[in-house]
């Protein structure tokens, strides 16, 4: 089965960037449903953006604009990368994967935005 790994969190002012790396311990050639989500204190976990069925991508109407998802089959990972970062983007951001009737996680990155 196919393992997560996520890096590239950190603390960063607003307005800065950060680019997130989700790196698979095998190929996601195939695996067509792949995504981040975040979980801020208190909240519950959302959808942020993910590639679905056909390959287009769905993002979060509050990061649509400022936030891009891509992936490089090549090197099995998937990337997030988030500009004009706000406080409210302040998360702990997750990288899944769907496989067939799976849905699979990993540990998680935070992100700390200052105002």
């Amino acid at each position: 089965q196919v393992q997560l790994v996520e890096s590239g969190g950190g603390l960063v002012q607003a307005g800065g960037s950060l680019r997130l790396s989700c790196a698979a311990s095998r190929s996601i050639f195939g695996i067509n449903a792949m995504g981040w989500y975040r979980q801020a204190p208190g909240k519950q976990r959302e959808l942020v953006a993910a590639f679905v069925r056909g390959g287009s991508a769905n993002y979060a109407d509050s990061v649509k604009g400022r936030f891009t998802i891509s992936r490089d089959n090549a090197k099995n990972t998937l990337y997030l990368q988030m500009n004009s970062l706000k406080p409210e983007d302040t998360a702990i951001y997750y990288c899944n994967a769907g496989v067939g009737v799976v849905d699979i996680w990993g540990q998680g990155t935070q992100v700390t935005v200052s105002s």
